[in-house]
């Protein structure tokens, strides 16, 4: 059964090669096997079978934990550059609806300019948090 096989390779691909890692893999390959040759006897096909036999297996955490394997660094991702964008087109959508407002309900005061100090602040944070993030990734 190559997709079973398949799949435990993938499985144990990060786990370093040993004759412990080999023993381990035959032993889940044969679990496999007879948990699918178990549901085949119960009238599956062949191919349900070991889709079944794989999505029932579960996670091998533990067992890559005690053959040696590194625990997977979670990756954050990182998204001071799309908070940046956000707050750029976000702050250039609010700047131009008081501008809007200003000309049209009052043109002869101009006020629209005190709320856009307010208002660039938000850019402006986003930006300095972005050098920061940066700086630090080099």
């Amino acid at each position: 059964m190559k997709k079973i096989r398949d799949y435990v390779d993938y499985l144990f691909k990060d786990i370093p090669e040993s004759e412990k890692k080999d023993a381990v893999k035959e032993e889940v390959i044969q679990n496999l096997e007879e948990k699918v040759w178990d549901l085949m006897d119960q009238g599956k096909e062949e191919e349900d079978a070991v889709n079944k036999a794989i999505v029932e297996f579960g996670d091998i955490e533990d067992l890559k934990q005690e053959l040696g394997s590194k625990p997977p660094i979670k990756k954050k991702k990182n998204m001071t550059k799309i908070n940046l964008g956000y707050s750029v087109w976000g702050s250039a959508l609010i700047i131009a609806m008081f501008v809007f407002m200003n000309f049209y309900y009052s043109p002869n005061v101009i006020w629209f300019v005190y709320p856009t100090f307010a208002v660039v602040w938000w850019p402006l944070t986003m930006y300095f948090r972005w050098l920061r993030t940066k700086e630090n990734v080099k």
